[in-house]
């Protein structure tokens, strides 16, 4: 339990991010944001990450040294949270949230060797699992944090928009505090990012995640940092067989349309008349709901096949995407009502997804390129997830709601199409 400390620190900052993740769209529609610009905060946030880490570990790597960079990346989230309460302009609010995820996913690399420190090679996989778990948890803990607090404070206590600042005041602090306990608790790493880097059936396990909770965040940096390492595009172009291929580009507008349908959701939400309260119980109902069923949805794969159970998964995706437009329809109770129904829906949808997608792949790459495909996997996943955010965003803003959740249930479709084709 002493040697976790550090884990609850940074878990503790994670959470003030997972909160982030909602209360960032709702603050900007609050300031007069429209769907497009909810759209781009995602993406922006979703493209930020991926360099944040590069950078990072390249530093952390030239430098030796590991420690301060995942310091840098908690005092760098309070800087940011910190600034948010002062900004009256969407587009402050866009560029405030990526500062905020670059600075998260930064510290990806590092937190991989800080959990492998002094720890034999036979227990890297153990202590990965133990990392994205707390993570994961504390994500959900965020959530569930944010939910409380506009039940408690926004509309009763203060108006919505205070009492959003004060909460991201509070998020600063709390990463405040998350900082001096990490720089009391972090060890000193004694494994360097090329060793790791060497270190194949241990990547292959942070990639696939572990953990109920471990793949709510799907391409953050923690993951995307060592898919994109392990990547080499010339070695998988010359040995990618057509199956493979064809399972990568299914994946690419799989997750094009998860994005697309999720990009401006809160924007929906928040037009419905939803408050921030309502919101953010979606949200962490779809979280929980994919962190319970996780298990499950592996035990479902090896009965049936994880062939079988995604391309069920995804079929259900692309049903639900545009059935939640037609909650617009409904009277306010039940049609939250619904919504919650559909969310829990959504959410065991997406395990079943994260649990087989990594699977199929591994299974389709010959073994000579098995960490270049799952590497293309994660790359391919976050870059999807930055497309589709934008083109969400567009088409809400430009052809409306329902338009945009068809489109992402039609890129889902087109996604599965391929998926049977060659899983």
């Amino acid at each position: 339990m002493t040697a976790d400390r550090w884990l609850y620190a940074w878990a503790l900052g994670y959470a003030a991010i997972g909160a982030a993740s909602v209360l960032v769209p709702l603050y900007a529609l609050s300031l007069g944001a429209d769907a497009f610009t909810v759209g781009l905060i995602a993406a922006t946030g979703a493209f930020a990450g991926v360099p944040g880490a590069l950078a990072w570990g390249r530093l952390a790597s030239t430098t030796g040294r590991y420690r301060p960079f995942v310091l840098l990346s908690l005092g760098a989230a309070a800087g940011a949270f910190a600034v948010f309460p002062f900004v009256s302009s969407v587009w402050a609010v866009v560029v405030a949230n990526a500062a905020l995820l670059f600075a998260a996913a930064a510290a990806a690399p590092v937190l991989t060797l800080l959990a492998v420190a002094d720890v034999p090679e036979s227990g890297w996989d153990t202590r990965i699992g133990r990392l994205n778990e707390v993570q994961g948890y504390g994500w959900l803990a965020g959530l569930l944090a944010g939910t409380v607090w506009n039940a408690a404070v926004a509309g009763r206590v203060l108006d919505t928009l205070p009492a959003q600042r004060w909460f991201f005041g509070l998020s600063a602090a709390v990463t405040g505090l998350a900082f001096v306990l990490a720089w009391r608790w972090l060890p000193q790493p004694t494994v360097s990012i090329a060793r790791f880097g060497r270190s194949t059936a241990s990547i292959e396990r942070l990639l696939r995640g572990s953990g109920h909770a471990t793949r709510i965040t799907p391409f953050g940096g923690l993951r995307s940092f060592w898919a994109i390492r392990r990547l080499h595009p010339r070695t998988l172009a010359e040995r990618l067989t057509p199956a493979l291929a064809t399972y990568l580009g299914a994946i690419f507008l799989a997750f094009t349309g998860f994005a697309a349908f999720f990009g401006p959701l809160p924007a929906f939400l928040t037009d419905l008349g939803y408050g921030s309260t309502e919101v953010f119980v979606v949200f962490l109902a779809s979280s929980a709901a994919s962190a319970a069923f996780y298990a499950r949805a592996g035990a479902l794969a090896t009965q049936y096949g994880a062939r079988l159970v995604q391309l069920t998964a995804l079929a259900a995706r692309v049903l639900l995407f545009p059935a939640v437009a037609l909650v617009a329809l409904l009277p306010a109770l039940p049609g939250f009502l619904a919504l919650l129904v559909l969310f829990l829906v959504v959410g065991v949808t997406w395990a079943v997804v994260a649990v087989t997608a990594t699977s199929i792949v591994t299974r389709l790459a010959p073994p000579a390129i098995r960490g270049d495909a799952l590497g293309a996997y994660g790359a391919l996943g976050g870059v999807a997830t930055g497309a589709g955010s934008l083109l969400g965003g567009w088409l809400a803003t430009s052809a409306g709601y329902t338009a945009a959740f068809v489109a992402a249930g039609g890129f889902v479709l087109a996604g599965a199409i391929l998926a049977a084709r060659q899983t």
